[in-house]
């Protein structure tokens, strides 16, 4: 009776073996790092918007403060979208005829929203509410990076889970007087810790165990 297998069936099995363990590995490896990837989380992407707006020239050359637009930020859970009636406070005096800034005037004119492209923008499931963390004492460059540098609006930061998890784990490594909260150019100092954890005490931060609990976040 001839063999069922032949010579090279081992030498077969074995190199099967370690194609198996190598393409786990792979997909593995890509079920981490694809939702890491800048393709995914859009970090460092500026999005197409009706207006090139730049927060560099507004809020950095012209020094204009977060709130001048996003007039919420401290009393909502949603920092609002300026409306265009906000653009025209100034372009209503300046620039008038620029022809970039025509579809400001337009929108104005026939009283038309511009479909501005939110470019942080947290999946549904999950509750935030930006007045909480201003209270506390998170800085707007804390999450939105240096916005005053930015030409065109980009993330700077992930904003999934295991981003936010690690400030709600070490509040201390990341909060600034009240004070300081738009102050773009703000620098934590030497011993961020030691204010950190005292800011903790006096802006009544929750403990850790409660801000990382699920229902925290997700509602």
């Amino acid at each position: 009776m001839s063999q069922i297998f032949t010579k090279n069936a081992n030498t077969l099995a074995r190199a099967s073996l370690v194609a198996v363990v190598l393409a786990g590995g792979v997909f593995g490896w890509l079920i981490v790092a694809v939702p890491r990837s800048d393709y995914i989380t859009r970090v460092d992407v500026p999005r197409p918007q009706p207006v090139p707006f730049s927060h560099k020239h507004h809020a950095g050359g012209m020094g204009i403060d977060c709130r001048y637009c996003h007039t919420t930020v401290e009393t909502s859970g949603f920092a609002n979208i300026p409306p265009t009636k906000t653009c025209m406070n100034c372009h209503s005096q300046l620039f008038t005829n620029a022809a970039l800034l025509e579809p400001v005037r337009a929108s104005f004119r026939n009283d038309t929203p511009l479909a501005w492209t939110r470019v942080h923008d947290l999946p549904d499931f999950v509750y935030f509410d930006h007045s909480i963390h201003v209270s506390k004492g998170v800085g707007c460059a804390t999450c939105h990076g240096r916005v005053d540098q930015m030409p065109l609006m980009y993330k700077e930061n992930t904003l999934q889970m295991e981003w936010c998890i690690n400030c709600h784990r070490h509040p201390e490594e990341f909060l600034r007087p009240r004070d300081q909260v738009f102050n773009m150019q703000y620098q934590p100092p030497a011993n961020q810790i030691e204010l950190g954890r005292r800011l903790v005490k006096e802006y009544n931060v929750a403990g850790v165990q409660q801000i990382t609990s699920c229902s925290t976040c997700h509602r």
